[in-house]
């Protein structure tokens, strides 16, 4: 097994490792067909080959050439490294630089495989959310990090590091882009290409940006979505006995399960992958399990009748469920979901990311496999039959949303009835959550925010969770606008709940929805506890791309924007750039991330406090402008929240001086200029 000494020594060519192959106790990731042409494998081969001497050729050629034959993408098994990988406390590793260590530390979190999805295929979770496109291109990033130094930052293009590049001690370390191709090639068919030859690759969001923290990473806005769904459709914020019915355990999903138990409901979630299940279970995010329909509707029906917390995974196709969930109404006439969602993988609908429900896992592995065309059309036609359920379950009284994961989206071009009579090309017969639930809280600059303690020690968590809630409750104290009240309140009951409710897998992290100024005033108070010593090591400071500012998607982050302007990616490009100049310890840009590669730009960012009055401005500075870029667009847009939002910030900020809109009054106007009149 190797030492984090060897592993930062560079590629392993002296000798070769040994080709383990892949390793049957993990979960792998779906054989790839990216229909290559006979020229295109030999430009994946010998791409994949330049990171290595004229000599290992001959012997490597073979067997990635097995691999792209075999999985349709040459992950480079043989290299992927005999440690236990995990997020080593910041100290253990041998850098020249504590930006470099922290950068270590979330990588290798973002494959551990108690959090990867998929981890010797380096895929972190949706599915094809990559960190690296093969293990060369690790060896390497690891290799690198521990030899920079301050006047360096290493460029990383879609997984390939491209260099050491001279810089200054206020540059980013690193700069990451990922998918960035050129617009009009775009599409699904051209990335299963492009990702085959190893030329790009699909990051996901905080995949590609080392900034994953586990299926913690959206509990807390998992628990938001479902608490305000309560509210705004049930019209009731206690969800006792309330039964909200979704799917997808595998990834972020699994946020799922913990989420509903906090939120205080009832929640059935459907998998199809046994080994996603279990793993959910086993780290006590699901409470029960079973691969029964019957048993599923009978538990339901207990928790239900007792208004009993439950969060029961269901072995088993989403749309068996759904079905069962109808008949049950019509041979009964009992209506046993209140709230619905789906939170399979469907931005990659037709490799892995959503089942057929005619089909059992392995079948559908198989002939994913062998025959693409026929296992397309088994997905179009389970996805209309599941929305076809969904539907009658609507018309009586079930209330359902889309998460942003493009099931309307695919629902919509397999010819699902989810057309909205009258809408917009981006409005459906249902909500995205965006559109009813979480685009007002946008608006009012809360989002996401997360920090990593890199010591690696649960006391420093605790330590870094007092602290966020003196802050906040500090805020509320010196009074906040009526319109974010509830979500300080919110904010504050979910923090000081967080170490109870046994979130953390991976590395000691924590995210908490919070604006600007709590953000600031978090990280100023976290940078303090660094240089007291309260807190040990340095922190990580970080947020989902799924913010305020940092993503352009129309069917999701921005779905809520009116004015033609969300198909318009400026908003999160800008946010990457000015992150970058204000102080980000890394920054990165993905195409790609939610719903899909060609339908989002979304970026993201690090910064490593570190105790210094270095990192307290760098934090000041580049979190301020990374929520309000995202309001004052928002604002532009028409939003009365974000109006009010960054005019209060304007008002307490002296350099901030933002256009806004004058609204038209009178509509009327409109129809009579364009008519002459």
């Amino acid at each position: 097994m190797e030492s984090l000494k060897e592993m930062c020594r560079g590629l392993p060519l002296d000798p070769l490792p040994e080709n383990r192959g892949r390793d049957s106790r993990v979960p792998h990731a779906p054989a790839r067909t990216p229909k290559l042409s006979s020229e295109e494998k030999k430009l994946a081969l010998q791409n994949s080959l330049r990171y290595f001497p004229p000599k290992f050729h001959k012997q490597l050629a073979q067997e990635f050439a097995a691999e792209l034959r075999d999985y349709g993408h040459i992950y480079m098994y043989r290299f992927c490294p005999d440690i236990e990988m995990r997020a080593y406390p910041i100290g253990a590793y041998p850098c020249k630089t504590k930006q470099a260590a922290a950068i270590m530390h979330m990588i290798m979190n973002n494959l551990d495989p108690a959090v990867a999805q998929f981890p010797q295929e380096l895929v972190t979770y949706g599915g094809n959310g990559q960190v690296f496109s093969n293990w060369a291109q690790f060896w390497l990033v690891m290799h690198y990090l521990s030899q920079m130094t301050e006047e360096q930052t290493l460029v990383m293009y879609s997984g390939h590091p491209m260099g050491l590049f001279p810089s200054h001690p206020n540059a980013p370390r690193v700069a990451i882009t990922n998918g960035m191709v050129i617009p009009n090639y775009s599409s699904r068919e051209e990335y299963e290409k492009s990702f085959a030859m190893g030329v790009t690759m699909y990051g996901q969001m905080t995949a590609g940006s080392y900034c994953y923290i586990g299926p913690q990473g959206i509990v807390h806005g998992t628990v938001l979505t479902v608490l305000n769904a309560g509210r705004r459709y049930l019209g009731q914020d206690d969800l006792a006995g309330r039964v909200f019915v979704t799917s997808g355990l595998g990834g972020m999903s699994g946020a799922q399960a913990k989420a509903a138990v906090i939120a205080g409901c009832v929640a059935v979630i459907a998998e199809v992958d046994e080994a996603a299940l279990l793993k959910r279970y086993k780290q006590g995010w699901l409470m029960e399990i079973t691969d029964s329909l019957d048993c599923c509707i009978q538990q339901l029906r207990k928790a239900r009748r007792n208004k009993t917390v439950l969060s029961l995974g269901y072995r088993g196709n989403v749309v068996d469920l759904w079905e069962r969930l109808v008949r049950e109404y019509d041979t009964t006439g009992d209506m046993l979901v209140d709230l619905g969602s789906d939170q399979t993988s469907c931005h990659n609908p037709f490799s892995g990311g959503y089942y057929p429900v005619q089909l059992s896992f392995p079948e559908a592995n198989l002939l994913m496999a062998r025959d693409q065309e026929k296992f397309s059309e088994l997905v179009r036609d389970s996805l209309r039959r599941q929305v076809a359920a969904i539907n009658r379950l609507a018309e009586k009284g079930m209330f359902f949303w889309d998460y942003g994961n493009a099931f309307l989206l695919e629902a919509k071009r397999a010819g699902a009835d989810v057309e909205k009579k009258g809408a917009k090309n981006m409005e459906f017969r249902y909500p995205s959550y965006v559109q009813h639930i979480m685009g007002d809280i946008f608006s009012l600059g809360f989002g996401p925010f997360r920090w990593v303690c890199t010591s690696g020690d649960p006391q420093d968590l605790a330590a870094t969770d007092l602290i966020a809630t003196a802050e906040l409750e500090d805020i509320i104290k010196k009074g906040v606008a009526v319109s974010v009240k509830q979500q300080y309140r919110d904010n504050i009951r979910w923090i000081r709940e967080a170490g109870k409710h046994n979130l953390v897998v991976g590395s000691q992290a924590r995210i908490l929805y919070s604006d600007q100024k709590g953000r600031v005033a978090i990280a100023v108070a976290i940078n303090q506890a660094i240089a007291d010593g309260r807190v040990k090591a340095p922190v990580v400071i970080s947020r989902d791309h799924h913010d305020v500012s940092g993503t352009d998607s129309p069917y999701r982050e921005t779905a809520n924007i009116y004015d033609g302007s969300a198909f318009c990616a400026d908003m999160a490009v800008q946010n990457f750039v000015g992150d970058a100049f204000r102080g980000a310890t890394w920054v990165s840009l993905h195409n790609g991330g939610g719903v899909g590669w060609g339908e989002v730009i979304n970026g993201g960012f690090g910064l490593v406090l570190d105790g210094s009055k270095e990192a307290q401005n760098r934090a000041k500075m580049m979190l301020s402008w990374d929520v309000s870029n995202g309001v004052a667009r928002r604002c532009w847009s028409g939003n009365t929240h974000a109006y009010e939002t960054i005019r209060r910030t304007m008002d307490e900020a002296d350099n901030l001086i933002v256009t806004l809109p004058h609204l038209v009054e009178d509509s009327n106007i409109l129809e009579r200029a364009l008519h002459g009149h």
